[in-house]
């Protein structure tokens, strides 16, 4: 098996933050995935990366000599996705992006600073849209480009579309939920539960297509539209929720604790990407925005 970006990526994150929770949310995925990234990287050079601590994580000697080897290799992707055309060309030119509520507010932020800085002469304008005005907005051509939650993109026929990560959907339970001691947890069971409903981005509608193919229906006592609010409600025991590892935290705003249960069903994930117009060609800062994403994202996903 060979080195992989993605697992480059994450091995940088868990050695710079110190810990594999944070790393996880830097990289809007979950803590598993980064520690089995590691863990195949550990396996295939040979040797142990990062050791343990009461605090965290921390690099081993290889680990630290293989740390200055992972950010040049980094360097050397970001480099190649600044100058795609080729050395000593200039890339000028405008670009509106349109995001979703929670694309902009849990995954953009970092992506839109790095890659203003690596492209200063393109004018990128970002702006926030619900999913059917991002839609109009592409097939009308007044946004050029989108990052939203591609999973629930509707007009496939005029507007398409690359993956560049895959959210999976868990469980959030309050720290002191009999469920986190359950062998398996399954929607029938949660469906006995108080349950907290998040609306924003089409939450609400998402859901509902999983439960009814369950033939459940969820106990709902509280909708909002907020994911602190969610957040909190959960952590203090008025309820569970099922949501995606991209919004989750493990501390509400209280600093009260939340855990994540896997769930037996096949839950979908929710799907982070780009969308633009199949019918216009796209502009060369458009093609170097989407080159740019990709990258970051270690080659879509």
């Amino acid at each position: 098996m060979s080195l992989t970006f993605k697992q480059v990526r994450y091995f940088i994150a868990a050695a710079e933050t110190g810990q594999i929770s944070h790393a996880a949310m830097e990289m809007n995925i979950s803590q598993s995935a980064v520690t089995a990234a590691i863990q195949q990287l550990e396996t295939q050079l040979g040797v142990m990366l990062l050791e343990r601590t009461p605090s965290g994580v921390r690099p081993t000697i290889e680990g630290a000599r293989f740390l200055n080897h992972a950010r040049n290799i980094a360097a050397a992707v970001e480099d190649a996705v600044r100058s795609p055309l080729g050395e000593g060309r200039t890339v000028s030119g405008s670009l509106r992006v349109a995001a979703t509520y929670t694309v902009s507010g849990y995954f953009m932020s970092r992506h839109y600073t790095r890659f203003r800085r690596a492209y200063p002469d393109i004018d990128i304008e970002m702006v926030e849209l619900q999913r059917g005005d991002i839609e109009k907005g592409i097939i009308d051509g007044w946004v050029d480009m989108a990052v939203m939650l591609v999973s629930n993109l509707e007009n496939q026929a005029e507007i398409d579309h690359e993956t560049l990560f895959r959210s999976r959907r868990r469980l959030w339970l309050p720290a002191d939920h009999r469920l986190l001691s359950a062998d398996h947890v399954t929607l029938k069971e949660v469906a006995a539960e108080p349950y907290v409903m998040l609306t924003v981005d089409e939450a609400r509608v998402t859901a509902n297509r999983y439960w009814q193919k369950a033939n459940l229906s969820p106990n709902v006592i509280f909708a909002t539209s907020s994911v602190e609010a969610v957040r909190s409600l959960v952590a203090a025991g008025m309820g569970v929720t099922i949501l995606s590892d991209m919004v989750y935290r493990p501390w509400s705003l209280e600093s009260q604790r939340i855990e994540l249960r896997t769930l037996d069903q096949e839950i979908p994930s929710m799907d982070v990407g780009l969308a633009w117009a199949r019918s216009r060609p796209q502009s060369q800062a458009a093609g170097i925005f989407r080159a740019f994403m990709s990258v970051a994202l270690g080659g879509g996903g």
